[in-house]
């Protein structure tokens, strides 16, 4: 799913879902957000935190999405996540039918924050890997270099 959206666009979205991953982690929860974002690329159609280690920020919000919206309507959107989704949750976008994802930092970073944390035994298995062995051309944005240091800070203060 090729759609046009600008740079500003995308960065605010980015710091939409990391303003959703701060509120995770007032909650006690992980510092994972992610929200839906609709064919204009500005209307936040709905947004999640991490809630669990089964009830990640995007796996949450993809429930929910797709319980109110059809695939159709999905495959316009744009699920934003500030990490990049770990396999059970790209797959779920699959499933689902979400046509984009753009995401801050990639797993691999995530990987290098968190090391053998118990909380968080990070899988790194890039979601374009997961998404390439499917049947739907699901583009994939990020990570994006210009929120990265956003999105890390929160996570270094986090996992120590």
């Amino acid at each position: 799913m090729q759609t046009e959206r600008s740079n500003a666009q995308i960065l605010r979205n980015l710091r939409l879902a990391n303003e959703q991953a701060k509120l995770s982690v007032a909650r006690g929860n992980h510092p994972f957000g992610a929200i839906l974002v609709d064919a204009d690329n500005k209307t936040v159609l709905m947004a999640s935190g991490n809630q669990g280690s089964l009830r990640h920020a995007e796996i949450e919000l993809i429930r929910e999405a797709s319980s109110v919206y059809s695939p159709e309507q999905l495959w316009r959107c744009a699920l934003y996540s500030t990490v990049e989704p770990c396999v059970m949750c790209a797959g779920a976008q699959y499933w689902a039918n979400i046509g984009t994802l753009v995401y801050g930092i990639a797993e691999s970073t995530l990987l290098r924050l968190t090391g053998d944390h118990a909380a968080n035994p990070t899988l790194n298995v890039p979601s374009r890997h997961v998404f390439t062995h499917g049947q739907k051309a699901i583009e994939v944005l990020g990570p994006v270099i210009e929120v990265e240091q956003e999105i890390v800070a929160l996570h270094e203060t986090f996992w120590q």
